[in-house]
């Protein structure tokens, strides 16, 4: 039978050790809301449960967090299967975010892209994209930071190599952004 305490303690230890990382996340926050406050846009990415995170982002800046302010502009790259299927068929899947990337980013947007590993091709390729198009990039990592360590412009890489623990911390991450940004535009 699982331990549930282990999984509760193990997952107390990965987010309590993200107190340790509160400027990387403060500059995290930051370059978002420069970006949306400049007009520009977070456009969001990556695979398996990070696709889910990009979407849960976006829909928090889209829609609402807490409160009722203006609509904020954010795109996950993992909703549009057409797009999704197309690219990969016709260039290979490392090429899924990196061609909707060149499409959609302007001057001035955020791409923030989620890899519990850091060595998934098609999010190497859209961070180098997006570095090659002059748009800032973010990146949220764990185990390291694999391949993609040092690549963005700002990156937090939780200090674990468990997968469901980096999701959870990179959560954490994401609902501080929301709510940060969420808070400045209420304001406004």
């Amino acid at each position: 039978m699982t331990n549930v305490r282990e999984h509760i303690d193990e997952s107390s230890q990965v987010i309590s050790s993200l107190a340790h990382r509160t400027r990387e996340i403060s500059e995290i926050v930051e370059a978002v809301e420069n970006s949306l406050n400049a007009s520009g846009k977070l456009i969001v990415l990556g695979n398996g449960g990070s696709a889910a995170q990009a979407q849960h982002i976006a829909a928090e800046l889209v829609v609402r967090f807490k409160s009722d302010r203006k609509t904020l502009p954010a795109i996950a790259l993992t909703t549009d299967t057409s797009i999704l299927t197309a690219t990969a068929n016709d260039y290979g899947f490392e090429y899924v975010f990196s061609r909707p990337l060149e499409a959609l980013a302007d001057s001035g947007d955020v791409v923030l892209a989620l890899s519990t590993s850091g060595n998934s091709p098609n999010v190497l390729k859209a961070v180098e994209k997006a570095r090659e198009l002059g748009i800032l990039t973010i990146a949220l990592l764990g185990k390291g930071g694999g391949k993609l360590k040092g690549k963005a412009d700002i990156e937090l890489i939780v200090d674990s190599n468990a997968t469901e623990r980096i999701q959870e911390a990179h959560l954490l991450v994401l609902h501080i952004i929301a709510e940060t940004v969420e808070s400045s535009f209420a304001r406004s």
